[in-house]
């Protein structure tokens, strides 16, 4: 029988760099010989990314933020029953572009759904799906923001958010604020899974700092890059 994988997350605000940062840690999990699964959130699996497009067709911004929260929530039920759980189970790590984490500094802070409201439908949901371990990448949102509209002038993008009109980069810079504050206070809350790292760095410079904090967390060594 395998033995259970173990789970990271990695969270951040708007152009922290927390896809790249993904496939740089999965590839040198790989290289360490551990079987990686990579995910994501909102999506993951078939359904799941059924209520991603849904969530970022650019019409969130006129739901109320609970209604929002439920199907983040009903978008995380899929995901894990069809993808995080099964791979855990098969010994795989799973390492997630997203999680728990950015409901709750998204919706919770940035859209002032509450903590009460979204920790109490956490612990209803998903309270036995843990990460092991969280990476939160943090930077000041006006750099991230920066990157963002760089990143879609550098595409000929002239949409918003990944192209596809995504409704959270368009939002004001308060809203940004709370949701890094949001992050801040989890990390704060949870030393031992949370680690914030220091995402106005430079890419290599993040990644040594996220294969430390995988190395000191979860007692895994990993090779040089």
């Amino acid at each position: 029988m395998a033995h259970r994988g173990r789970f990271i997350t990695l969270e951040g605000g708007e152009g922290a760099g927390k896809s790249t940062q993904v496939t740089r840690l999965a590839d040198r999990l790989r290289a360490s010989g551990v079987a990686v699964t990579v995910t994501r959130e909102p999506g993951g699996a078939p359904g799941a990314e059924r209520l991603r497009a849904l969530m970022l067709d650019g019409s969130a911004g006129s739901w109320p933020p609970e209604a929002e929260t439920l199907l983040h929530y009903a978008a995380r039920i899929d995901h894990l029953v069809h993808r995080v759980r099964p791979a855990l189970a098969a010994g795989d790590w799973v390492i997630s572009d997203r999680f728990a984490d950015s409901t709750m500094a998204y919706q919770g802070y940035g859209l002032k759904a509450g903590r009460r409201f979204v920790g109490r439908l956490h612990r209803l949901v998903a309270a036995g799906d843990t990460p092991d371990l969280t990476l939160i990448l943090d930077l000041p949102p006006e750099i991230g923001l920066e990157r963002v509209a760089a990143r879609h002038r550098q595409s000929g993008c002239s949409d918003a958010g990944n192209g596809a009109g995504d409704p959270y980069e368009t939002r004001d810079i308060a809203f940004h604020r709370r949701v890094r504050q949001g992050f801040l206070d989890i990390a704060a809350r949870e030393p031992d899974r949370c680690v914030v790292i220091d995402a106005t760095l430079a890419v290599d410079a993040i990644a040594e700092s996220i294969a430390d904090a995988v190395r000191r967390v979860l007692s895994q060594p990993l090779p040089p890059p």
